[in-house]
């Protein structure tokens, strides 16, 4: 079992702890101390030793930040997360509403005139850095080491995971050849700093276990203008890796790579999104002049090879075979039959027995009732609630060597009422809109977003987060630089992997969100087109959509083609893949409406 239900949030551990935090802070002559949820690779999933915001606060979202002040506390969390901070932290940390609160705003407002805040120049981005010092007025930021970490006395060590290659035959391309092909694009820099391990890890085909959910080794890379990497890392973590990596590749240990930065000659490249502080501070030291560009991975890293799409094909047939017979599975037991954490166990028993299960790529939400309104909910043995009659949120993922998969189902358990079914109606006609859509080259997230919302919108509702996130090839099953969201920037390029989830979340009662993962593709040419090049979205999730739960009379002709569309494919593709029990099942579940 990869998932675990032990409570980790202490909300009790939190005052001493904090009380602790500003002894150091007034030791160290600081009015406060910014406490991230990232470590130093800007990581959706971190190592249990940088979970410093999750030790000190109890907080244990995969984003949010605090900040400690002598006589105040605030937890910084979007709308994901406001109805699992209260129940996780005590009562001396403030939960605050980011971003519609700023982090300058509160600190100014808060810390007073020529306060002095402290920071890990670790944890914190240039970019976040600079924004910050330049919107907080007469605010002193202070670099610091990291106090948490002097108060953390049985803080684990750092994760030393070996590190394993990832065959081309999945990633259709050599590591050299992606090396000498990337370096050509570093123009006047002689070489580019990579802190994001999903960019290291997708550049030299390797993955490792240094975090959960995510096969990511953690170090630190110089990409060389003339064709060549420097690795800092724990060398014990390639004992294993024998000589893949090759005479392009050259390990240091990680104490040396700011000692490395401070030798480099000529200009250095640095994402100012996710290079940490420490790295411009040590460039600027030894007087090295900074060119500022994207992480020259991330496009060609979400922009996946032949190869990698194949391999995402078969993880979701095999994946959506494993949904078949667990959601065949959960349409025979009674309400009030089962728990959260029943559900959790059976569907990944469900993925394990396909025998190429690496990892589940995050917690499973298994959300009944109330706690489907939670947006990231994970049970815990706590919080364990029986599944009774109403709406059931189930969104979870895989980890296969070949693919990242991401699915949600919101699933009818017994008698489900008339808003329920209204909502859910609304939910599917925006994920079924983005499904449909074919655009011009050029668009982004940010074009499309209002698309999966008319519906809730002409109905005065709305859902929090983003509709879609980037989605990597057996990496992060959240991956940028692509989003399908108001904030997504980055055009759409073929080959790109999303999720379109829209949802909707009515506190107390209820989650309603619908998820597959689509492939940007380009799209065959219309009579009369006069647009150059369109894009269209491949479909890549195989699995049933609740039908009990449509309004089907809020349906347009279009939308209910596609979704009979959509099940027949599914029928077609999983039905030859499963045992008759849940073929059978699987034709009631994806007939016509």
């Amino acid at each position: 079992m990869f998932q675990s239900f032990s409570e980790t949030s202490s909300p009790d551990q939190g005052p001493p702890r904090l009380e602790a935090l500003r002894a150091e802070m007034a030791q160290d002559g600081l009015d406060g101390f910014i406490i991230p949820r990232a470590d130093a690779h800007q990581g959706e999933y971190v190592a249990e030793r940088d979970s410093r915001l999750a030790w000190l606060t109890g907080f244990t979202g995969s984003a949010g930040f605090c900040v400690a002040l002598a006589d105040s506390a605030g937890v910084f969390i979007d709308s994901r997360y406001r109805v699992q901070v209260r129940a996780q932290v005590a009562d001396v940390f403030t939960p605050v509403h980011w971003p519609e609160v700023t982090l300058e705003d509160w600190i100014t407002r808060n810390a007073g005139a020529r306060a002095v805040i402290g920071f890990d120049p670790w944890l914190h981005t240039v970019s976040q850095i600079r924004d910050l010092e330049t919107r907080v007025g007469d605010v002193v930021l202070r670099r610091t080491e990291n106090l948490v970490d002097r108060i953390w006395a049985d803080q684990p060590p750092a994760p030393a995971t070996p590190a394993f290659a990832q065959p081309v035959e999945l990633t259709g391309e050599t590591h050299e050849a992606k090396i000498t092909r990337l370096a050509e694009t570093l123009g006047a820099a002689s070489c580019a700093v990579l802190t994001l391990p999903d960019s290291i890890c997708w550049l030299l085909n390797i993955r490792g276990d240094d975090v959960p959910r995510t096969p990511f080794v953690h170090g630190f890379a110089l990409l060389h203008a003339g064709g060549r990497v420097t690795f800092f890392v724990n060398p014990a973590k390639l004992a294993e890796l024998g000589d893949h990596l090759g005479p392009q590749v050259r390990i240091e240990p990680v104490e040396a790579f700011l000692q490395a930065l401070g030798a480099v000659t000529g200009p250095v490249q640095i994402d100012p999104a996710s290079c940490p502080v420490i790295v411009a501070d040590t460039l600027r030291a030894a007087g090295t002049p900074m060119i500022e560009a994207q992480d020259p991975c991330a496009l060609p890293k979400a922009c996946k090879t032949p190869a990698e799409l194949e391999g995402a094909r078969a993880a979701h047939l095999r994946d959506g075979a494993a949904m078949a017979r667990f959601l065949c599975w959960l349409d025979q037991q009674p309400a009030g039959s089962l728990t959260e954490i029943d559900v959790v166990t059976r569907l990944e028993a469900e993925r394990a027995a396909t025998n190429a299960l690496r990892d589940i790529s995050f917690d499973t939400i298994s959300g009944a009732g109330p706690n489907g309104a939670i947006v990231h909910y994970r049970v815990t043995d706590k919080t364990n609630r029986r599944v009774d009659a109403g709406l059931l949120l189930v969104d979870s993922g895989g980890q296969y060597l070949d693919g990242t998969t991401d699915i949600t189902r919101t699933i009818a358990i017994g008698t489900v009422g008339q808003e329920e079914r209204r909502a859910f109606t609304l939910v599917l006609k925006g994920m079924i809109a983005i499904s449909r859509l074919r655009w011009p080259k050029g668009l982004a997230g940010r074009d499309m977003d209002a698309l999966a919302r008319v519906a809730l919108w002409d109905n005065g509702l709305d859902y929090g987060h983003g509709t879609g996130h980037g989605v990597g090839s057996y990496l992060s099953v959240h991956e940028g630089p692509q989003r399908l969201a108001r904030t997504g920037t980055v055009p759409f390029m073929p080959g790109m992997i999303l999720s379109n989830e829209p949802g909707f979340y009515k506190e107390g009662a209820f989650g309603i969100r619908i998820e597959n993962l689509i492939i940007v593709e380009e799209a065959p040419a219309l009579p009369g087109q006069t647009v150059p090049e369109m894009y269209r979205f491949e479909t890549l999730t195989h699995a049933p959509i609740d039908t009990r739960l449509i309004d089907t009379g809020l349906l347009t002709e279009a939308e209910r083609d596609w979704l009979n569309t959509y099940h027949a494919g599914v029928l077609a593709r999983i039905s030859p893949l499963v045992e008759s029990e849940v073929s059978t099942w699987l034709a009631r579940a994806c007939a016509p409406i």
